[in-house]
């Protein structure tokens, strides 16, 4: 594993089990049982207005599959990234998963240019090993 220069997470105990899994490969996200719905980032209270019972919440495994919601492409045109450890350019999204919720999140793909990423574009999970602890999920195009 090379060494990771960049900031790097560090897991809450309401988060845990999104780190675990992550190393696994897979991506979890919270469920509220009484909304019915899943949410990111994974808290243990959802964050629906209103929502009867907030403390009633599960972990579900996403499908890993999601769309681009919008996107910025750091460094396009200077090829300079604006902080230490970034490689410009690279490509910093929000996704919409297939299960509902959107998420912060990296596009993974060689020389990004606009005309390789359209709003609304398929998406699939991957993740980035950069701990013994850490995956970071990220996302390709289909």
């Amino acid at each position: 594993m090379m060494a990771y220069n960049k900031p790097i997470p560090v897991p809450q105990g309401e988060s845990d089990v999104y780190w675990q899994k992550a190393k696994q490969g897979e991506l979890w996200l919270r469920y509220c049982n009484s909304c019915k719905e899943a949410y990111f980032f994974p808290t243990d209270i959802c964050r629906a207005i209103p929502c009867n019972n907030p403390r009633d919440t599960d972990w579900v495994k996403a499908s890993g599959k999601a769309t681009l919601y919008t996107f910025a492409i750091v460094g396009y045109e200077t090829g300079r990234a604006p902080h230490p450890g970034f490689e410009a350019p690279y490509v910093t999204a929000i996704v919409e998963l297939e299960e509902g919720p959107t998420m912060p999140t990296n596009i993974v793909m060689d020389d990004p240019t606009p005309e390789k990423l359209q709003i609304g574009m398929p998406l699939e999970v991957v993740f980035e090993d950069i701990t013994d602890e850490i995956a970071l999920p990220k996302f390709k195009p289909v």
